[in-house]
């Protein structure tokens, strides 16, 4: 099969297509998929850059987020055919553990994703537990599909989860023109939130704009503490959406209202930040972690996708081809919502 495989963690010029790549078989619970579309997300760059964490093994296929049609399956999985239309769940998890019986699979004891831990979707066909598809809505297209579960699905984890988001709290969302800010932005005005967004540059914040932010800050040009307090009041935001890490990481937290909350699922700047304590335990702030989400939250989501009411912008599609062109621009931060791969 065609893919887009790299054989050891580097740069772009590790990545190489290839067209004789061996095409899997589906094991029990296992459905081989054609894929038709697989969207980009930062965690491929941190696959390809050599990040341990997924336990990935070469030579690997990258592509979390995938979108196609069932063209075999294998025992357990009776309720799938050939030809069905699906998206996938991207966690892969044991299902016997104490937080999968508990329905927090995305803490599994050996959670992992597909295209991180296993082959992923910048290839013809790709292998999926069967219990991880959903039926793709017939209003969507296969590219339109493959751009929303991962970002969407952690961003509803985040805010509605983890920071439990109420109505008429604010919102302070950085990098809202990433995929995951731009579901963020929308996640947040459907709950009733005020919304302040983040973006670097005057077309970028005016299209975030359109999505029901009701406060624009361009991180490029203004200072994101200095214009939070201007815009509140000197008081302060109820909730932080973090995913930059060290960059706007003391911002983020000095942003906050006494009692705030910060909500973090990635670290694109680097992985270390520094935090004085004791501005955290005498304001009362609560810093949480969040990885992507479940099943039941991506279930709980699909209607909200197929009736519109949360749009996945998409930036640009290429082939399969020139998956390293599409990473590129990822890298370069010169886009807006999602990058997808037609396959």
């Amino acid at each position: 099969m065609k893919a887009i495989i790299f054989d050891e963690p580097g740069g772009l010029e590790k990545l190489k297509y290839v067209e004789d790549f061996p095409t899997p078989e589906p094991k029990a619970g296992e459905v081989l998929l054609k894929v038709k579309a697989s969207s980009l997300n930062h965690l491929d760059i941190w696959i390809r850059n050599g990040i341990a964490a997924y336990g990935t093994t070469f030579p690997h296929i990258s592509g979390c987020d995938i979108s196609g049609v069932i063209e075999k399956t294998a025992g357990g999985a009776s309720h799938w055919k050939k030809g069905d239309e699906v998206l996938i769940y991207p966690g892969i998890t044991c299902g016997i553990c104490e937080a999968c019986e508990s329905g927090r699979e995305n803490l599994c004891k050996g959670y992992t994703i597909i295209g991180a831990g296993t082959n992923g979707g910048f290839a013809e066909y790709c292998l999926v537990p069967a219990k991880n598809l959903f039926r793709k809505p017939k209003n969507l297209s296969f590219e339109e599909a493959a751009a929303f579960p991962l970002v969407t699905l952690t961003s509803w984890h985040m805010l509605k989860t983890r920071a439990n988001l109420k109505k008429g709290q604010s919102v302070l969302v950085l990098g809202a023109s990433s995929g995951i800010g731009t579901a963020a932005v929308q996640i947040a005005k459907a709950e009733g939130a005020f919304v302040i967004a983040t973006a670097g540059s005057a077309d970028k914040l005016e299209r975030v704009k359109k999505l029901g932010a009701d406060e624009l800050i361009d991180h490029n040009k203004e200072d994101i503490l200095e214009r939070v307090k201007k815009i509140t009041g000197g008081r302060g935001v109820d909730v932080v959406y973090e995913h930059i890490g060290p960059t706007t990481w003391d911002k983020s937290i000095k942003s906050l209202v006494k009692g705030g909350t910060l909500v973090t699922c990635g670290a694109t700047t680097g992985p270390t930040v520094q935090t004085d304590l004791r501005y955290v335990y005498s304001r009362e702030l609560s810093i949480l972690g969040s990885l992507m989400g479940t099943r039941k939250e991506l279930e709980a989501l699909l209607p909200l996708i197929e009736s519109g009411k949360i749009k996945t912008p998409i930036d640009s599609t290429f082939p399969l081809k020139e998956v390293a062109v599409a990473e590129k621009k990822l890298e370069s931060r010169d886009f807006f919502g999602k990058i997808v791969v037609r396959v």
